[in-house]
């Protein structure tokens, strides 16, 4: 077995299942493809492999109850990038899906 270590990092994008404020719906697997087709053109284009681990939840505030979904990504071993790059290639991502979904409830968080 073969061990290689980076230094942690990890990040999670919180994206709303609703487009614009107007109650239209946008599924998981709308999200999936759209992450999956961003994904090839990174790997054809620049050579960047951005993996990433996609999960449901509820964002609650006071009355309201909002479908999101938590992108979540690391800083791969096998595909290391320096963390400044793998920042802009997160945020590039999250403003696609904005503007592709017409999205105003998105969150990035570096932990």
């Amino acid at each position: 077995m073969i061990k290689k270590s980076i230094n942690p990092f990890s990040a999670t994008i919180t994206i709303g299942l609703e487009s614009g404020y107007e109650q239209v719906k946008i599924s998981q697997p709308q999200i999936i493809r759209f992450v999956q087709n961003y994904q090839e053109d990174l790997i054809k284009n620049k050579g960047i492999y951005l993996s990433a681990s996609v999960s449901e939840c509820k964002i609650v505030l006071s009355g309201q109850v909002e479908p999101h979904l938590k992108l979540s990504f690391i800083n791969y071993p096998k595909f290391p990038l320096p963390v400044s790059q793998l920042k802009n290639e997160i945020e590039d991502l999250a403003k696609s899906f904005m503007s592709e979904f017409r999205q105003n409830r998105t969150v990035i968080e570096y932990l």
